[in-house]
């Protein structure tokens, strides 16, 4: 015989208390796990024991949950438990309701400590001073290729990474007024208008595209005025009492942008292998015929995959370009380490970004 809904809600509550118990049980362990670590001196944050308790849950989950849920469910649960022992401070690209700022909860959990930056350059100094612990940064979209801006601050930064997180974007038109009638000017990141551009052509096609500091930004100012719209999240909306006029406006459906975490190496040395890590790193050569293809040789000489190889100038007149590269593997391989050992021999500059677990 079926159960009624007052039985199932019942058994559903009975539940909860068990869940409940079992957690403050968690917390507990992470508390000592926590006072061990002070004496030891180690740090708090692991994220590549973090990826593996993820990954291992995901692996004997028997359902429904699905594996996404799992990974969200258990990361807010070890941000809760992390909390206890001491609050991560965070700095990202803001104000409230930025795609940054989701990264970040997405990576961290949401009990952290925020600290929303004005621009990328800001959130590499409020980490590299110490005023937060750690950093989160654009680096990279599906449409649009990598962030340049954050990658020329990697280039003179103490930072490294040591995580990484992606985030699908749905990017909405946000207004006052709950119509697409008026609108004057729109207001977004530029990597937003420009993952936005066929929209726009067909839609807004006499509206004036105005870069802003950030998406959420964007979302202020269409605030301040009701001729104007801005691009940005559906929380950026709510954020600033906007009616989203139109829904998933980007032009790649499967729009997604790709975050990397820094810290000094003083808060978090490289993180141990997890077992399905990446090295990224920068380097440039000598102009001269067949350097470019030289860097390669090492590579495939001791089974190394690359996963990213993207180009930026030197600046020096003469032109000369980094290299930014990823390669698959942990520091601690012995093949991964022999490849960029040769590697380095070849560059005139080297700098090694760091080794971290990649997200899926």
């Amino acid at each position: 015989m079926a159960k009624t809904l007052s039985e199932l809600r019942v058994e559903i509550d009975a539940l909860d208390q068990e869940l409940l118990a079992l957690l403050n049980r968690r917390a507990a362990l992470a508390h000592d796990v926590g006072e061990i670590k002070k004496v030891d001196g180690s740090p708090v944050f692991r994220p590549e024991r973090e990826a593996q308790v993820i990954a291992g849950l995901q692996t004997a989950n028997p359902g429904p949950l699905k594996r996404d849920s799992v990974a969200t469910i258990w990361r807010e649960i070890m941000s809760a438990c992390r909390a206890l022992e001491a609050p991560q401070r965070v700095a990202y690209l803001g104000p409230a309701g930025t795609f940054s700022e989701q990264a970040a909860e997405q990576f961290f959990g949401s009990s952290i400590e925020r600290m929303p930056c004005g621009s990328i350059d800001e959130v590499f100094r409020a980490t590299a001073a110490g005023s937060a612990q750690y950093g989160v940064v654009p680096m990279e979209n599906s449409t649009e290729g990598m962030v340049s801006r954050s990658l020329d601050l990697f280039l003179t930064s103490p930072l490294h990474v040591i995580g990484e997180t992606s985030l699908l974007v749905r990017h909405n038109l946000l207004r006052l007024s709950d119509s697409l009638e008026g609108i004057e000017a729109v207001y977004a990141h530029p990597q937003a208008l420009a993952q936005c551009q066929n929209w726009l052509n067909t839609h807004l096609p006499h509206a004036e595209r105005h870069a802003a500091a950030s998406n959420a930004e964007g979302a202020r100012l269409a605030a301040s005025n009701p001729a104007w719209a801005g691009i940005a999240s559906e929380r950026a909306g709510s954020e600033f009492g906007l009616h989203v006029v139109a829904h998933a406006i980007q032009d790649d459906a499967y729009n997604r942008t790709r975050f990397a975490v820094v810290c000094l190496p003083q808060t978090m040395p490289a993180p141990e292998t997890s077992g399905k890590d990446c090295v990224s790193l920068i380097v440039s050569v000598p102009n001269r015929p067949g350097a470019v293809h030289d860097l390669l040789v090492p590579l495939k000489k001791h089974g190394v995959s690359m996963t990213r190889f993207e180009s930026r100038p030197a600046r020096s007149g003469q032109w000369e370009y980094y290299f930014y590269i990823d390669i698959q593997g942990h520091l601690s391989q012995p093949h991964v380490t022999a490849a960029l050992q040769e590697l380095q021999g070849l560059c005139a500059f080297y700098k090694v970004l760091g080794t971290y677990p990649v997200s899926e």
